[in-house]
């Protein structure tokens, strides 16, 4: 079965507080839920159209459980906390 993947770059961090009370929520819930971070930092270097944004990058066994993660009740708290604080794009990949 393919493993899958969280694929998160944040554009902009408008309220930094609410973001990092979001992530002590979320590490957690996401590794609960068999989450593993493989990526939370800034491009080392960029080229093409890419952009020097936060990327993190968290491994799943399958795109069932990357999906199921997102809307335990946990993470959802932790989205709660979020708020608006950042633009940010995510989604799920399926890869190997």
């Amino acid at each position: 079965m393919p493993k899958a993947y969280w694929v998160v770059t944040y554009r902009s961090v408008k309220n930094p507080q609410a973001w990092q009370a979001y992530a002590k929520l979320a590490g957690p819930a996401i590794t609960s839920a068999g989450g593993r971070f493989l990526v939370r930092n800034m491009p080392a270097k960029t080229y093409e159209a890419g952009m020097p944004e936060r990327v993190v990058l968290i491994e799943f066994d399958s795109v069932a459980q990357a999906i199921a993660a997102h809307d335990t009740p946990a993470y959802k708290e932790a989205l709660k906390t979020l708020g608006d604080a950042v633009e940010r794009d995510m989604r799920v990949v399926e890869g190997e």
